[in-house]
């Protein structure tokens, strides 16, 4: 898009997109209100293109939803399930690992494996899960557990200092910590949708600690139901100082959130045009993270292929089973091929790139 295109109120804005210079809370306030979404996506393709090409990858990877029995209520959740509610479940670590042997069949690098705060499940339980795990085979990727996971199992389960319970996780197999839980950082916000899970304050230091350890991780926002576009930049900018300070997140995955079986299902849910949107200013603000990545459960593969022109450079992954996005009503297929995502990729210009964990390429098809 060319410079004589854009609004006036925008210019200023992309001359420091385009010089490579750092945008302010207040540049970013300013394109989440900006209507021209042709802008937004022109300059976060500026940005896309400096960081990494003209290739867009994709994961080979499952999911495991290990047990939706949790302690907390948090409003937006319609996967959460009390011991007794009807659509409460629990896996085995038989069944698990059973699960995760027929995938490795089909090429999967990564388990992505998060859970509820589940009220009984000992320490020993999780340490045999994931040596089981990683005995299948050891260049497996064990990428698990959100924030207030690993803070429900190092003050409740292992009953040990945070950075001791990280530890003893790495050495049973841990690789990698997920980027769930974040959701919005404001304390107001996370006061209405989810009293009672950790803090921002808390959220930020179990990834710090973890980084500081030498882990990697992602982050994630969940938006489109009661925040401001203030509280969405304040989010952003806590990650971007966070990652100034440990360069420990490998990427970015903002999910729209879907309210129709929660208890907030009279809000409107995030649409395509807010969605682009929301990519858009977060590839242009988190410019010391690499990885912009489209969820296409959440945004469904057709809108994540257009979101390749807005500042996306990745599709996650072939994930085969989900279950926190589909209980909550989300109608997007439980799992993709590779031939589907490298085609879509392939229609909208890319180059697709298979990556690991880390977002590093495994191979090129």
């Amino acid at each position: 898009m060319k410079r004589s295109l854009i609004a006036d109120s925008l210019l200023p804005i992309y001359d420091k997109v385009a010089a490579g210079v750092r945008i302010s809370e207040a540049d970013a306030v300013t394109l989440y209100g900006s209507r021209d979404l042709h802008a937004l996506g022109a300059m976060a393709n500026l940005v896309r293109e400096r960081k990494n090409g003209n290739r867009a990858s994709y994961l080979l990877n499952r999911y495991i939803n290990y047990s939706n029995i949790c302690l907390l209520k948090c409003q937006f959740c319609a996967y959460r399930a009390s011991r007794r509610d009807p659509h409460a479940f629990e896996m085995g670590i038989p069944e698990i690992v059973e699960a995760v042997r027929d995938s490795l069949g089909q090429g999967i690098t990564e388990i992505h494996m998060v859970g509820g705060l589940h009220p009984s499940l000992d320490a020993d339980w999780y340490l045999q899960l994931l040596r089981e795990l990683k005995a299948l085979d050891p260049k497996l990727h064990l990428k698990c557990f959100t924030a207030i996971e690993i803070q429900h199992l190092s003050q409740r389960v292992f009953k040990k200092p945070l950075e001791e319970t990280l530890t003893i996780l790495r050495e049973a197999g841990l690789d990698s910590l997920t980027g769930g839980g974040a959701e919005i950082f404001d304390a107001g916000v996370r006061d209405q949708l989810c009293r009672g899970k950790e803090s921002a304050e808390e959220w930020l230091h179990i990834h710090r600690t973890w980084h500081q350890m030498g882990g990697r991780s992602t982050c994630t926002m969940l938006f489109g139901h009661i925040e401001t576009h203030e509280q969405r930049v304040d989010h952003l900018r806590h990650l971007r100082e966070l990652q100034d300070e440990t360069g420990g997140f490998t990427g970015f995955v903002p999910f729209a959130f879907s309210p129709d079986q929660t208890p907030l299902a009279h809000l409107r849910p995030a649409g395509g045009l807010e969605t682009l949107r929301n990519l858009a200013v977060s590839r242009i603000y988190l410019d010391n993270v690499d990885h912009i990545t489209a969820y296409w459960i959440s945004m469904g593969l057709p809108l994540a292929q257009v979101a390749l022109n807005f500042g996306v450079d990745d599709l996650h992954g072939t994930i085969m089973e989900e279950k926190v996005f589909h209980m909550a009503g989300v109608q997007t297929p439980q799992q993709q091929t590779v031939a589907a995502l490298e085609s879509v990729i392939r229609e909208a210009g890319r180059e697709p790139i298979q990556r690991d964990s880390h977002y590093e390429p495994v191979s090129v098809r």
